[in-house]
């Protein structure tokens, strides 16, 4: 399947072969050890390397339940009216289709992916960078691109990658990818990642936005067999990041109001325990209000929630 496919999800081999997602992972691993395919982001592609990246055919059929369940709480987090930069990336594609319902809205991008999901939303504006096409992810890249953010500035930055880790921050493993995302950081007062489960631990070649700089991490819960994304998520939040769950399994249903509604619902925030290393005090979106409008937890009660998290 992965020499027809360039990838494939480890929920897709469970449903062909008829096992539990546990089997094939421990399958899977004994075919990576024999040099047959590589693990990545909640499932297998072609051997490659370390610089190795998918194309968006494989991508997009990568963890798409916990993408959809990740993009429908990201919304939630902008306001009418906002103006705000997306990065390229299947879960900022799966976001933006929902910003599309969101009244006033500008939206600058790099991703005609991302364009093309806004492209009949008459209540908003979407901007898009110059730049060279980059055919792997549908973005455009190089100094055009660079170029025509400066000088940008915005509310929010929702950016994705491949790979997440506290020590580096965000990576992915394409150096033109990069140079655009960190010119999108640039751009925005906070910023906001998106990356599901799978690629938390996970460090490449090129840092995108460093641990410092992410204002806000919205993921899905790890499962409980994934030690390793538990003990990121822990370690993220001790840096500050705020880290906002999404639940794959909750968030279907709808229309318009109730995604958003549902997804405000599920989501578990663990803000900060304190200011941001190299903010003022009192400055403003450095902590989180809680779900729908409980008080803020202290450290000592955000550290026994994520703890609980990795236990779990």
């Amino acid at each position: 399947m992965v020499r027809a496919n360039g990838a494939v999800s480890l929920r897709e081999l469970a449903r062909v072969v008829q096992t539990s997602e546990v089997t094939v992972r421990r399958d899977v691993r004994a075919l990576e050890a024999e040099g047959l395919l590589d693990r990545r982001h909640g499932g297998a592609v072609l051997p490659g390397g370390f610089t190795r990246e998918s194309g968006f055919p494989q991508k997009s059929h990568l963890a798409t339940a916990e993408k959809t369940a990740i993009a429908d709480l990201a919304a939630g987090f902008v306001e009418e009216g906002e103006a705000i930069v997306v990065g390229a990336g299947t879960t900022t594609q799966e976001l933006a289709r929902r910003l599309a319902r969101v009244p006033g809205l500008t939206v600058v991008t790099n991703s005609l992916l991302v364009a093309q999901a806004l492209a009949h939303a008459n209540r908003v504006e979407v901007v898009m960078t110059g730049g060279t096409l980059r055919g792997s992810n549908y973005a455009l890249v190089g100094s055009g691109a660079e170029q025509s953010l400066h000088g940008l500035r915005v509310s929010k930055a929702f950016l994705s990658g491949s790979g997440l880790t506290a020590e580096r921050g965000l990576s992915t493993s394409n150096m033109l990818s990069a140079s655009v995302d960190r010119a999108l950081v640039q751009a925005a007062a906070e910023v906001v990642v998106l990356a599901d489960h799978t690629k938390l631990g996970t460090d490449t070649m090129f840092q995108t936005v460093p641990t410092e700089l992410i204002t806000r991490l919205v993921t899905d819960e790890p499962p409980a067999h994934e030690e390793r994304a538990a003990t990121e998520l822990q370690a993220l939040a001790d840096q500050g990041v705020q880290i906002a769950v999404a639940n794959p399994s909750g968030t279907a249903g709808g229309g318009a109001g109730g995604e958003q509604n549902q997804a405000r619902a599920q989501r578990r925030d663990v803000p900060l325990p304190g200011p941001r290393r190299g903010q003022h005090p009192g400055a403003p979106g450095l902590r989180s209000a809680g779900v729908l409008g409980e008080q803020a937890p202290t450290g000592a009660e955000q550290r026994a929630r994520v703890a609980d998290l990795r236990r779990r």
